[in-house]
Formats: C-alpha cells, sequence, structure tokens
C-alpha cells in the first residue's frame, strides 16, 4: 500500500493534504489513533503492517506535527503518539471518508461502524454546512474562485508550514 504519486509542485489544497495524510496506511494510522491507540505495538498487531513501514509513516505524521511523541517509559525508553491540534483537525476528514464508505461501499445498514451523536443519542452521519450562515451545502451550491494572491506549491508550503512550527 505504498504511496509514490510525488504533489509538491501542485497548487491545490487537496494535493497538499495527499502530500501529508494520502497515503492509505496513514489513514489507517489516523483511524486508529482517533479509536484511542497511541503505541506502536498496537498498531503494528491491528494493521499487521511492516514494523519500518509503521515507523517511517508516524515518523511522517510526527514530522508534519500531526502527532507527538510522549515518553511512557524510561527503562527501555518508549513513547506513545498522541494527536496535536492539527490532528484533531483531521476528524471531519475521516468521519466523511467512513459515511462515503458506509454509502457506496458497505451501505448504511451494513456498516462496519455506527456513528452514535451523543447528546440525542441518533445515528450520526456528517454533513457540510456554511460556516458563516449554518446552511446545510452541497457541491452545487459552491462555485470556485482562485485566490488573487499567488499560490505556493505544495512543496513550499510545507516547507513554510514547517518553518512556522520550529
Amino acid at each position: 500500500m505504498g504511496r509514490t504519486a510525488d504533489y509538491t509542485n501542485e497548487r491545490c489544497s487537496v494535493a497538499a493534504t495527499l502530500e501529508v495524510v494520502g497515503d492509505p496506511w496513514t489513514l489507517l494510522i489516523l483511524r486508529d489513533a482517533f479509536a484511542g491507540v497511541k503505541r506502536f505495538e498496537q498498531w503494528q498487531e491491528r494493521l499487521g503492517v511492516a514494523r519500518n513501514v509503521l515507523a517511517a509513516r508516524l515518523k511522517s505524521l510526527v514530522g508534519h506535527g500531526v502527532m507527538e511523541t510522549r515518553r511512557y517509559s524510561e527503562r527501555p525508553p518508549r513513547h506513545e503518539y498522541w494527536l496535536t491540534e492539527k490532528g484533531l483537525a483531521l476528524s471531519p476528514v475521516l468521519l466523511t471518508m467512513a459515511e462515503w464508505g458506509d454509502r457506496h461501499v458497505y451501505g448504511r445498514d451494513n456498516s462496519p461502524v455506527l456513528f452514535r451523536h451523543k447528546t440525542c443519542g441518533c445515528a450520526f452521519h456528517p454533513v457540510l454546512a456554511c460556516e458563516a450562515c449554518g446552511e446545510v451545502v452541497d457541491r452545487r451550491d459552491l462555485e470556485r474562485a482562485p485566490r488573487q494572491a499567488q499560490s505556493l506549491t505544495v512543496g513550499e508550503a510545507l516547507e513554510a508550514a514547517n518553518m512556522a512550527a520550529e
């Protein structure tokens, strides 16, 4: 499940996101992180991914500021991986991907996991809403407009984000 595409010369937010989390193993690591997994061995056992691949994906997530390490054992030195604010902001992305899979792969009645809204107890199905007015929108309600300022390539944007994080 390796990624071979290089998006660094693109000028696109979707490509920029793929550069950080576009690898299938990375998305499964994030899925499990949202489910409470924090330790390397837990991911290795749950996913069956090769240790070197898992280590590389976790290192990339830490490098991009999506996760951070926290030591939980001195002897031997061991770390847990925690989602950062940047990582937690990926929750709507994964929920929307799960909803797509429920609808278009499994069918809602056969989905492997049901998300339930704790407040009202009903099944949760994500929708997109306008931040300004709160109206639910779909793609037909939107129009694309280029930004007036010069946009950075994905590579330039990631480099700027990494420098800002330091």
